[in-house]
């Protein structure tokens, strides 16, 4: 990233500590003591084998899980004492999520899958449309709104996974493992509509991957290490 101006944290996690029970008289510490601040604009890849605590901390970061210790902050809001209310519509309205898999409703179009998340949270149908058609427009699958997911190829069923992640105008984009289940050719391609679409939008987005050459194409990267997190 060439501009070195300062810029607002979107995310920042400060002492993240998680751990799981395994039994009576076993425990597994995941997370300890993780902090990361992201940038609005940035994007950061998180690198870490299975079973690290990728998953764990991305759902941390969007509000789908709580840590044993430490803070998250979205937008410069503490959200980690906030009510479950008050974290669902943080969540909602600030947070879009990505995952390996598409999760699009099957019966829906393209376009639909889009336009549902926004009607929830309270566009209009119009205005909600007219934002579904330009983020597929930005992705190039335009002409395919009308599609149900099982006429669509997994890289595009992807796209349209990634506008609707995008339809509520969230702060903060969290994707785990986005091209994991594609080929390695079309993941090149998907991956690379997901960073120019992301940097258009400019919003702050973690992107957890165990590919090392898309891993290189984001600003910066860090890796969970023994449930701490690392440079590069």
């Amino acid at each position: 990233m060439n501009d070195t101006t300062p810029r607002d944290a979107v995310l920042e996690l400060s002492g993240i500590a998680k751990t799981y029970n395994q039994g009576k008289q076993s425990e597994v510490r995941v997370l300890d003591g993780v902090s990361l601040r992201v940038a609005a604009g940035e994007v950061v890849a998180l690198v870490a084998p299975s079973g690290a605590g990728k998953s764990t901390l991305l759902h941390i970061a969007g509000l789908l899980d709580t840590p044993d210790a430490g803070t998250v902050r979205i937008g410069g809001e503490d959200m980690t004492a906030r009510s479950d209310r008050r974290r669902t519509l943080t969540r909602r309205s600030e947070v879009g999520f990505i995952y390996q898999f598409h999760h699009l409703l099957p019966e829906f179009s393209a376009l639909e899958n889009i336009v549902l998340p926004q009607l929830a949270n309270g566009v209009p149908r119009r205005d909600a449309q007219a934002r579904a058609e330009d983020l597929l427009t930005r992705v190039g699958i335009a002409p395919r709104a009308s599609h149900r997911p099982a006429a669509l190829s997994g890289g595009e069923q992807q796209r349209v996974a990634f506008c609707r992640a995008l339809a509520n105008a969230p702060k903060l984009l969290l994707a785990d493992e986005p091209t994991g289940n594609l080929d390695p050719a079309t993941s090149d391609q998907v991956f690379a509509a997901l960073v120019e679409l992301v940097r258009d939008t400019g919003l702050a987005a973690v992107i957890a991957t165990h590919n090392p050459e898309l891993a290189a194409r984001m600003d910066r990267t860090v890796r969970l290490d023994n449930g701490r997190l690392v440079a590069g």
